[in-house]
């Protein structure tokens, strides 16, 4: 049986600091006890720290988030991308949000844009380069991945406040009121209310991800191998 003194973040001698034993143990927490659960306090009482000594090695909770995702990012196979572009362009946004739903505790983090995921970059320099391919320009490229980007973020984020809501027992805000509507007000939203909550349980990324990717070569390019699509 473990004694006291030798489990981490008790009693015993204190370990030491490094960026690389930060990680360790926050990944730990938020594998074994959730995101909710994880504060530089927290992280620094399961390393027999401070707060403050942790500050040394990170800047905050959110960059901590994103060394987190590089990590994971980095532990990824590396797969051979698609030869036409459009294929490249939806890989690309696949993958991003593939790591990020894997990830749920680093959604947020990258909304602030107060960090950049460093390994990610790979990825969105490869969604521009598709782009580019499809005959779009620089900033038209650079366009597109920003509106994917925000689909894809958005996506994400609503399908975590949906699994805190479920976790808690609870309806979301649009279930609540999608449920509560006055038919005579809202005779539309009341036909289809059904329908909506079950639609907003499923998965629909990916052909929404198709949709938005062919409107925007619609608007700015005609992409190589894209015949058949709008």
């Amino acid at each position: 049986m473990e004694s006291r003194s030798q489990r981490p973040g008790r009693l015993g001698r204190p370990r030491r600091l490094s960026r690389e034993a930060i990680l360790s143990s926050a990944e730990r927490i938020l594998t074994e006890e959730g995101a909710e659960h994880l504060s530089m306090r927290r992280l620094a009482k399961e390393m027999s720290s401070t707060p403050m000594a942790l500050y040394y090695h990170v800047k905050d909770k959110d960059e901590l988030l994103t060394l987190l995702l590089d990590a994971r990012t980095e532990r990824l196979p590396r797969t051979e991308p698609p030869r036409e572009p459009r294929e490249r362009l939806l890989a690309g946004a696949r993958t991003l949000h593939g790591i990020l739903a894997d990830c749920p505790w680093a959604v947020e983090a990258l909304t602030s844009e107060d960090h950049v995921s460093a390994s990610a970059l790979r990825i969105v320099e490869s969604m521009i380069d598709a782009a580019v391919a499809c005959g779009m320009s620089h900033e038209e490229a650079l366009y597109a991945y920003r509106v994917i980007w925000y689909y894809t973020i958005g996506e994400l984020l609503v399908r975590l406040n949906r699994e805190r809501a479920r976790r808690k027992g609870e309806d979301t805000p649009w279930e609540r009121a999608m449920l509560s509507l006055d038919p005579d007000a809202f005779p539309l939203l009341a036909r289809l209310r059904d329908q909506w909550v079950e639609l907003a349980a499923g998965d629909h990324h990916q052909r929404g991800l198709e949709a938005v990717v062919d409107g925007l070569l619609a608007q700015g390019a005609v992409c190589p191998g894209t015949a058949g699509h709008p």
